[in-house]
């Protein structure tokens, strides 16, 4: 992913699994990953659209995980996030009349798509739970 949304919704979840079932407000998590709480609370409401976390509003509010960190696995966060290709796309047409040209995106998609589903085995391979206990 050229951007920093999956790292940054990792960092959200596996602080939240570490709490234990206790609610974190944005500005915690925002101090933890040193970034702005209005970057985090956008993200919580992406990772709520998925199903990965709630919330409570108010002066106890704050997100909490939706179900065990076992039942979460890094590919579902990668699902929640992605947005474009994992390598990207080109942004001009090749020339039709090449031999190479005209079949490049197709052959790049071919390879692009192959790339992408391995990376998600890899992550569905894990799950925050897991993540969470390399941690000290």
């Amino acid at each position: 992913m050229n951007n920093s949304r999956f790292s940054i919704s990792v960092h959200i979840l596996t602080l939240l699994a570490s709490a234990k079932g206790e609610v974190l407000t944005s500005d915690y998590l925002a101090g933890s990953i040193n970034i702005n709480p209005v970057l985090v609370r956008k993200e919580l409401i992406n990772l709520r659209k998925h199903n990965l976390i709630n919330s409570r509003e108010g002066k106890n509010g704050g997100a909490y995980l939706s179900k065990a960190a076992k039942d979460i696995r890094l590919s579902d966060v990668y699902e929640a996030v992605r947005q474009s290709p994992l390598l990207g796309q080109a942004k001009n047409t090749p020339n039709p009349k090449c031999p190479i040209g005209r079949q490049m995106d197709n052959h790049l998609t071919n390879l692009y798509d192959d790339a992408e589903r391995a990376m998600v085995e890899q992550l569905r391979a894990t799950t925050l739970s897991q993540f969470l206990n390399q941690f000290d």
